[in-house]
């Protein structure tokens, strides 16, 4: 198991599902974890729950679809722990199935801003800071199965992960030489609190329906993205940059 031993490490969307368990995995390993989101409830919880299992933590309130609100992220994680190492940009929001001939401009624009300028928001503040130190830093951004294929009804859900993975690959592209490594997670359906806001778990039909789509028939863990996120950072992925990494239980197979 990959040690981040006083390693600094950005999680955003870490109140909750994937980035909660996210931060705790890298706590574990000995990271200390800056915890954003905009659900300060969320976050607090999650600073607590690494701070019980004897890790360290600090959380900040952000919206990543503000720059000031993000600058501010990356300054805490450097004045609480000197630098910044790894970061994990998570933060994401789920959409209305809507086609697009009807889909509302205003809400289009806001699934695009959360799920894609909020990702260039982090990288632009989190890479101007790892290009000043003398280290081998890594970024991954979550992007979605949704980013390789489409999906009737959630047009910008869809194009918001496609986004992610050109941006992710444009900046890889960009950074290498800088010793930044640069790369994307895809996963399926996921079973956390974005699924249950949907009540898509609550509902037995649509639930076995969603697991089908996957050649393993059940939804992946947020465990299963953490493990992947916290390899592609580690010394083990030195080599990987640019990548799309599938956490999707076959769902691509198909």
């Amino acid at each position: 198991m990959s040690s981040f031993t006083d390693s600094v490490v950005v999680v955003t969307g870490a109140g909750s599902g994937i980035g909660r368990t996210t931060a705790l995995e890298f706590a574990d390993r000995g990271a200390n974890v800056v915890v954003a989101d905009v659900d300060s409830g969320g976050g607090r919880d999650t600073v607590e729950a690494i701070g019980d299992a004897g890790g360290e933590a600090s959380f900040v309130e952000t919206d990543v679809t503000d720059p000031a609100a993000v600058q501010e992220m990356v300054d805490v994680a450097v004045a609480e722990y000197g630098r910044l190492d790894c970061a994990f940009n998570n933060a994401g929001i789920g959409s209305e199935q809507i086609p697009v001939s009807e889909y509302p401009a205003e809400q289009w624009e806001h699934i695009i801003d959360v799920n894609l300028l909020g990702v260039f928001n982090c990288m632009k503040a989190e890479l101007a800071r790892m290009k000043q130190q003398d280290t081998s830093d890594a970024i991954v951004n979550n992007s979605s199965v949704l980013g390789k294929v489409g999906f009737e009804k959630s047009s910008a859900y869809t194009a918001a992960k496609h986004g992610v993975l050109g941006l992710t690959k444009s900046a890889a592209l960009e950074n290498g030489e800088a010793g930044v490594r640069i790369n994307s997670v895809c996963p399926a359906f996921i079973d956390t609190p974005l699924l249950e806001k949907g009540n898509v778990v609550n509902d037995p039909e649509t639930l076995e329906e969603l697991k089908g789509l996957h050649a393993m028939n059940r939804l992946g863990t947020p465990a299963e993205v953490a493990q992947a996120v916290v390899w592609l950072c580690s010394d083990e992925a030195s080599f990987i940059t640019g990548e799309a990494l599938g956490v999707e239980g076959g769902y691509l197979s198909r």
